[in-house]
Formats: structure tokens, sequence, C-alpha cells
């Protein structure tokens, strides 16, 4: 028997497989929470933010989770560059 090949659909799906949780964790680590409630304006980003609270309001509200889902994938498809001195213009020794 051969092994299953992964459908195209999942091979290009960049949320396959990735929690609700690590989404919010990762925007939470790229632009902050002051940056994520100025992407995405909803109160669980700009008042008392947490990783529980935005878990529990975007579990329920699916247009949000949607907005949420698509700043992740554009932020997955244009990573920042490194900010190490070599980025920097500078040399290492």
């Amino acid at each position: 028997m051969l092994p299953k090949q992964p459908t195209p659909a999942r091979a290009v799906d960049p949320l396959h497989g990735v929690t609700l949780k690590a989404v919010v964790e990762h925007l939470v680590e790229r632009y902050g929470w002051a940056g994520l409630g100025e992407r995405i304006e909803i109160r669980c980003f700009t008042h008392e933010p947490s990783v529980n609270s935005s878990l529990k309001f975007l579990r329920k509200t699916p247009w949000a989770r949607t907005k949420v889902e698509s700043l992740y994938v554009h932020s997955v498809a244009h990573p920042r560059k490194s900010k190490g001195p070599a980025a920097a213009g500078g040399q290492q020794p």
C-alpha cells in the first residue's frame, strides 16, 4: 500500500496544523498587543489584552477570527528580516 500523498490544499494552507493559540502568540510576538490592536481593532487586543481572553473571543466570533488568521498568513508570507549586525551593514568579528 502506498503512503497517502498530501492533497494540494493542505500542502499550501499555511494554517493547516497551526492552533489558534499559536497564531495569537505569533502575532503578539511580532507586533505586540498595541500593534495588533492597531491592525485589528477589537477590544480583546486593546483593553487588558491576554492570550486567553483573545482566544475566548476569537472562538466565538468568526469575522474576528478570519481577520486574525488573515494577518497571520500575511505575516508568515512576509517574514521580517534579521536585525543582526550583518543586516544592519556591520561586520561580525
